[in-house]
């Protein structure tokens, strides 16, 4: 029995190392992870707060000076985004976007009674600069937005993505390696024909399962959608079409399970992080901005926001749709024209 057991061990262990681009790929990811990890959340860098500041550079005659203040803006993991005006700055904090907004030429600010982070913020705000003046706290008009209701959106966009990308690639380039996709091949099932069958099954999948979720949290958690369902359906199928129109892309040559999870993984991380799904990006730099808008779970974490939270009819958001809608006719056609029926 150990001597067969050993045989398989073996045997396994050539098939990973001589699987030359899932090996490499085992050992470059974790580096790849690192280094952008690294660079995106260095500790002298990272913030773990946002707050808003109503025009001290633009405006220098109004940032009157106050030993709570100076010693507020010394708070370290506290990032500061100056605004010219509190009706700009105002639907942010609404939003989650920002933690706190503070004018300090009037020392006032506003904080959102259901954010937890700006709770802690204000605290932050109320032991700087002990002896002096407090800062007066002003009455958010508006509609709040929960925190979880503000989360809710991009969890269902991550959920989505993630069923799309790794129940779709997954699945083919299994086909691939057991043959299945070989004797389909001697078919006269074209490789098109063949994605969008994949399409279709993958996209029943997700909007069911996204109903069902919705469905009950909204009955547990009270969540309100403030727009038209309609538009949330058809945003939530545009996006998962493309998330899973690229998850097809990634399948079409690739013969090696651990190679296909590599890339996959290597996608869905930096997606989850900038696509807005667990915090605002609000005050990143421009780049780090851009390389969000590249992705398609930024555009319809957006559009489902908007219209959950603000009740934003879709004419509003045609340049998101238009942009999930192009990226998934693009993956799809290449999909197409690189899909291999067997490994060569």
């Amino acid at each position: 029995m150990l001597r067969r057991m050993w045989t398989i061990f073996v045997a396994r262990n050539k098939e990973f190392y001589r699987d030359r681009a899932s090996f490499g790929w085992s050992i470059l990811f974790p580096f790849l992870v690192i280094i952008g990890f690294s660079f995106l959340f260095d500790q002298d860098r990272q913030a773990m707060y946002k707050v808003g500041l109503i025009g001290p550079s633009a405006q220098p005659e109004r940032a009157a000076r106050s030993p709570q203040y100076d010693d507020f803006r010394k708070t370290r993991f506290v990032e500061f985004v100056e605004f010219a005006s509190a009706d700009e700055a105002l639907p942010k904090l609404l939003h989650h976007r920002i933690d706190m907004l503070v004018d300090p030429g009037a020392g006032e600010y506003w904080v959102s009674r259901s954010s937890p982070r700006g709770y802690v913020v204000e605290k932050l705000l109320s032991s700087s600069g002990s002896g002096s003046a407090q800062f007066k706290k002003r009455e958010v008009e508006g509609i709040e937005i929960p925190y979880v209701e503000w989360m809710f959106p991009g969890i269902l966009g991550m959920n989505m993505m993630f069923s799309a990308l790794f129940g779709v690639g997954y699945v083919v380039v299994r086909y691939r390696k057991n043959g299945a996709l070989k004797r389909l091949s001697v078919t006269p099932l074209s490789p098109f024909e063949f994605l969008t069958a994949q399409i279709i099954s993958r996209m029943v999948i997700l909007i069911a399962t996204t109903s069902f979720v919705y469905a009950g949290c909204a009955l547990m958690y009270r969540f309100e959608c403030r727009g038209s369902y309609a538009a949330l359906v058809f945003v939530f199928a545009l996006g998962g079409f493309s998330m899973v129109a690229l998850g097809l892309l990634i399948a079409a040559r690739s013969a090696s399970e651990e190679f296909a999870g590599g890339v996959l993984n290597i996608l869905t991380w930096p997606m989850m992080f900038l696509s807005e799904v667990w915090f605002s990006l609000e005050g990143a730099k421009p780049w780090v901005k851009g390389l969000a808008k590249i992705f398609p779970l930024t555009h319809m974490v957006d559009c489902t926001r908007r219209i959950m939270n603000d009740g934003t009819p879709l004419s509003q958001m045609l340049p998101q749709v238009a942009v999930l809608a192009g990226s998934a006719v693009l993956f799809l056609a290449l999909g197409s024209v690189l899909f291999q029926w067997q490994k060569k």
